[in-house]
């Protein structure tokens, strides 16, 4: 019944929304219209093949899935602790937790650098006490990635639990539940979806980031130059490589948020 009511609304949308609606997805296909319009088709196997290109795929996905990993292991706590709890300059909190969504990213590049770099804030004392130099290094590009990634599953995260019902942990906790057990076995599968959503987003923007790694990580084959990288660089040398590089970018993207959403996030049509 639901279904048949919504194929009823949708075939009453007036034509001027539809216009704008099919304009809007036709200014988000052109692009890779272009990308595909000028690819070297007949030279996809042998570029992917080179082994810079693999390398920067490999390093890619390995970066942007600790950087994925590490947002959700910090970002988890701070979503709950944005959403459950009240405490002064909590709205202070959010804004300085989500600011990176809106910085350029090589400003969040550059603040990373005077913070963590071998004369920064807290990078000297790195430098000096455990020899530890995170700039221009692979676990570089991992830390300006969360950094860039992390507020999308915050964001996402502490939006489901302040939908959530709190009362489910109420109840688990008058049955003598404890807190972190009430939080593993009641919250978390009420948030699954959004855990989920959150991390695919978070990861999306990962393997994307170009700005803050370049500046803060620099790019050295093998070991910082990821693929984003790997595309600008390209542009200038060889833009037949950088088309097909940033296919396969799309590519790789594009069928992980598809398979996704269509099994987590309700975008398929079974979720109607």
């Amino acid at each position: 019944m639901a279904t048949r009511a919504a194929r009823r609304i949708d075939r009453s949308l007036p034509w001027p929304a539809f216009v704008l609606a099919v304009i809007a997805i036709i200014f988000f296909a052109l692009p890779l219209l272009g990308l595909i319009s000028r690819a070297p088709w007949g030279d996809v196997g042998s570029i992917l093949r080179s082994p810079n290109v693999r390398q920067a795929l490999r390093l890619s996905i390995v970066c942007s899935v600790c950087a994925t990993a590490l947002s959700v292991v910090l970002g988890l706590p701070l979503a709950w602790l944005l959403a459950r709890r009240r405490f002064v300059g909590r709205s202070v909190v959010r804004a300085l937790c989500t600011l990176s969504m809106v910085l350029p990213p090589v400003v969040g590049g550059v603040a990373l650098l005077f913070a963590l770099g071998r004369r920064g804030l807290v990078g000297q004392w790195l430098d000096r006490w455990f020899d530890v130099r995170l700039p221009f290094s692979t676990a570089g590009v991992v830390l300006a990635q969360t950094f860039v990634a992390m507020p999308f599953f915050v964001v996402t995260v502490e939006a489901a639990l302040r939908q959530a019902d709190v009362g489910h942990d109420e109840a688990a906790r008058t049955l003598g539940a404890s807190t972190w057990y009430s939080f593993r076995r009641v919250t978390l599968p009420a948030i699954r979806s959004a855990l989920i959503a959150g991390a695919v987003l978070s990861w999306a923007r990962a393997f994307g980031e170009f700005g803050a790694t370049i500046t803060f990580a620099g790019s050295f084959p093998g070991k910082t130059q990821t693929l984003p990288l790997s595309v600008y660089l390209a542009l200038d040398t060889d833009p037949q490589e950088a088309i097909v590089l940033a296919l396969l970018m799309v590519a790789v993207s594009f069928a992980v948020l598809v398979a996704l959403r269509d099994r987590w996030l309700g975008g398929g049509e079974g979720a109607t």
